[in-house]
């Protein structure tokens, strides 16, 4: 079974995240805090990580930094409910960025395209 790890402060949508993509066969791993994602990306070893942009602490953007920094070849989805992000030039290193919405269709897409 592939690995999601889940890095998002917001307790509702790690619980529909969660739900949704246990649904389509995926394991999903949470953390609520950039910090608490690099703790847990050696434990857990995930294929794939959907990563918040807006967090307390360490926001995704620097997150995602250090984690291509410590595993280049995972593929991170960044999934913001702020569309400015995406024109930051640090979010280009995410393989996608995804606007959030209550329909997940376009994050199981990105998803099943990374974890076929």
């Amino acid at each position: 079974m592939k690995k999601i790890l889940l890095v998002d402060d917001e307790d509702s949508i790690q619980l529909l995240y969660r739900e949704e993509l246990e649904e389509e066969g995926y394991t999903v791993h949470s953390a609520m805090t950039g910090e608490e994602a690099l703790e847990k990306l050696e434990k857990v070893n995930p294929d794939l990580i959907i990563l918040d942009i807006n967090m307390p602490g360490m926001n995704g953007i620097e997150a995602l930094r250090r984690i291509k920094e410590i595993n280049p070849a995972v593929p991170v989805i960044l999934c913001s409910a702020y569309q400015e992000f995406k024109q930051d030039l640090a979010s280009w290193a995410s393989e996608e960025y995804i606007v959030k919405s209550a329909n997940l269709d376009e994050l199981k897409a990105a998803v099943r395209k990374y974890l076929p």
